[in-house]
């Protein structure tokens, strides 16, 4: 069938899927280090001021530029807030909780958000990074309690112990349940704790 280009539509053809993240810095070497052991990544080319990085089957994910100029992050600046990365359970996202803080990455923040379980972080520029797990089965099923009660009255989350989750997982308890979200009164987006600035990274 031959496409007809100019053919009127209600909206613009979707891409297939988010192919990857570039990102400036004015600490090269850190952010390679940091983001090779964050993701457990490999890089596909990388020199002294470019490095393109990926973790699956895409070529690259993650690619960070030293490029010139670059200046420190200012945090209250308008851009990108966040990125996340999903895994296939809680085990996992536990797993890399605690394979991260044994190489000296801590979180920022854990929180139940509803429709996932989340562990953030944030990367020697002060970048954010989301690592979660879906909490429900089917995206209809997360839809529908994202348009709950529940979910109008706190759209943040309920804060968690990742060790907590860790010590539930190891006593065998079943991660369908660990996924529910607790009960909690409302709560605002001034809730959410601010990260403090970040560390120095240990060489990869």
């Amino acid at each position: 069938m031959v496409v007809d280009f100019d053919r009127p539509t209600p909206k613009v053809k979707s891409p297939s899927r988010l192919a990857h993240v570039v990102l400036r810095t004015p600490r090269y070497q850190g952010m390679v280090n940091f983001y090779k052991t964050f993701l457990g990544a490999e890089a596909t080319y990388e020199n002294d001021f470019l490095a393109f990085l990926t973790y699956d089957e895409e070529h690259h994910r993650i690619a960070i530029g030293a490029v010139p100029g670059t200046t420190d992050k200012i945090k209250t600046s308008a851009g990108l807030e966040h990125m996340a990365f999903t895994f296939d359970s809680l085990e996992d996202l536990a797993l890399a909780y605690r394979r991260r803080k044994s190489k000296g990455i801590e979180p920022i923040w854990s929180v139940n958000h509803g429709p996932t379980t989340s562990i953030y972080y944030q990367d020697p520029d002060g970048n954010q990074l989301e690592t979660q797990v879906d909490s429900f089965d089917t995206v209809e099923a997360a839809n529908e309690f994202m348009v709950s009660p529940a979910f109008a009255e706190n759209p943040v989350g309920v804060d968690f112990d990742p060790e907590d989750l860790v010590k539930k997982l190891q006593a065998g308890e079943p991660e369908k349940g660990l996924k529910v979200r607790p009960s909690s009164g409302p709560r605002g987006i001034d809730t959410i704790p601010v990260p403090p600035p970040p560390l120095p990274v240990k060489a990869h």
